[in-house]
């Protein structure tokens, strides 16, 4: 039997054909290791986005370094038919720290001298992007990231739509309840964020709100 193929225009922006995978399972919150993913729901800390955030960012940080990758980053690339981004001094920096660099809805996002660029460890089966986070970049300089956990495509706290706006960042989330169909969350959120210039520059987030359900 000839494998199924898809066509994936998701957020790593590509376009691959190949054997479908089975979907992840999904899970009450997203947590920052592969361990802490497999803690059962009981055990895991609160969702961030259901409070009002504190900073998690540090001014004069580092770009954050990737976790250990669950599938070698190179076969990630070859099954996706990606090409490792290099191309800006974000991606540049994301790729050094380990992360394999994508675009947020498979575009560019830049505007004056600030970049948000995607970086991910692995991909699903449908080459969606997996234990991943989005990072800021303001003339170069590494500003944060727009979680404090890592997110995984398709399950709850996953980010969708990023935008650049005259105030800094906004960012939607989406949020699963249990009974949720992967292709469905029955709700959202935005979070807005500004970009603090006067002492790093440090990207920090300042209100969680729900929006309607898409």
């Amino acid at each position: 039997m000839k494998p199924r193929c898809a066509v994936l225009v998701f957020a790593v922006g590509t376009i691959a054909c190949g054997p479908e995978a089975p979907l992840p399972q999904r899970a009450n919150t997203v947590t920052t290791d592969a361990a802490a993913a497999k803690t059962p729901a009981a055990d895991r800390p609160v969702n961030w986005l259901d409070r009002q955030p504190a900073n998690w960012n540090v001014a004069g940080q580092a770009a954050t370094t990737a976790p250990a990758p669950e599938e070698p980053i190179q076969s990630v690339l070859a099954r996706c038919r990606l090409t490792r981004l290099q191309s800006t001094p974000g991606e540049r920096a994301i790729a050094s720290a380990g992360w394999i660099p994508f675009h947020p809805g498979g575009e560019q996002v830049a505007q004056n001298d600030v970049e948000i660029v995607g970086g991910m460890t692995w991909a699903d089966g449908m080459c969606r992007p997996a234990s991943y986070n989005l990072f800021v970049f303001v003339t170069g300089a590494f500003a944060g990231s727009l979680s404090p956990t890592l997110m995984t495509s398709r399950l709850d706290g996953a980010s969708g739509a990023v935008q650049l706006t005259p105030q800094g960042i906004a960012v939607e989330f989406l949020r699963y309840k249990e009974t949720d169909p992967l292709c469905c969350p029955s709700s959202r959120v935005m979070v807005q964020y500004r970009i603090d210039r006067t002492q790093g520059p440090v990207v920090m987030p300042i209100s969680v709100t729900p929006t309607a359900a898409k």
